[in-house]
């Protein structure tokens, strides 16, 4: 049973990958209104009514990988060890996030990856919809912090620092990667700028461009 179990999961994670290729190229071909949800079932060779079993919409097929990821940070903090500090947890999981070459972090040179990121920036109502995820990364955090007895606007300033900075992190792998470059080849740069920039947070400002 426990192997027939596994075996329909390993389809179904099948299935879902290749409609996100299959999407995505369909997609960078000819772009995301002028592509139906027939065609991409066409393509990956499954019904209208598989695709729908999987995402409710087409918006939902491209930004399902993002939207796994929306609570990861609020996750981080909650998960985090005895001793351990917001900025040290998110620093931990971050650099290990580019160690794997997570795509969550900006890391993945795949097509899909690559494509996906393409689409979004280039697509209005989808580059919309990403924003509202990240509001929600934002609020989820906010969450986190209030329920270790953070007062609420406080958790406010302090979660718009940390996901401001993930946030930024990620941009600039992203524009690397949109240029050519490999995640291997930016992955050293990557955890380096991560390492100076979660060091700006954990103590601050400071002096920082102070003016001679």
């Amino acid at each position: 049973m426990t192997e027939a179990i596994g075996l329909r999961e390993r389809k179904k994670i099948q299935t879902r990958r290749r409609l996100l290729a299959e999407a995505t190229r369909l997609f960078s071909e000819r772009g995301f209104d002028q592509v139906s949800v027939a065609e991409i079932a066409d393509a990956a060779d499954v019904s209208k009514m598989t695709v729908f079993n999987y995402f409710d919409s087409k918006e939902d097929l491209v930004l399902a990988p993002m939207e796994e990821h929306i609570g990861d940070v609020a996750r981080v903090v909650r998960d985090r060890v005895s001793g351990e500090s917001a900025v040290a947890g998110m620093r931990r999981q971050f650099l290990a996030a580019i160690e794997r070459r997570d795509p969550s972090v900006g890391m993945s040179d795949s097509p899909v990856a690559l494509g996906l990121l393409q689409l979004i920036q280039q697509t209005p109502a989808l580059l919309t919809r990403a924003h509202a995820f990240f509001a929600r990364t934002d609020e989820l955090l906010v969450d986190a912090l209030v329920g270790e007895g953070e007062d609420r606007a406080v958790a406010r300033v302090v979660a718009a620092q940390l996901i401001g900075t993930r946030n930024a992190l990620i941009a600039e792998n992203h524009r690397r990667l949109l240029a050519g470059e490999s995640a291997d080849a930016i992955a050293s740069d990557a955890v380096v700028l991560a390492g100076r920039a979660f060091d700006l947070l954990e103590k601050g400002l400071g002096d920082f461009a102070t003016r001679p």
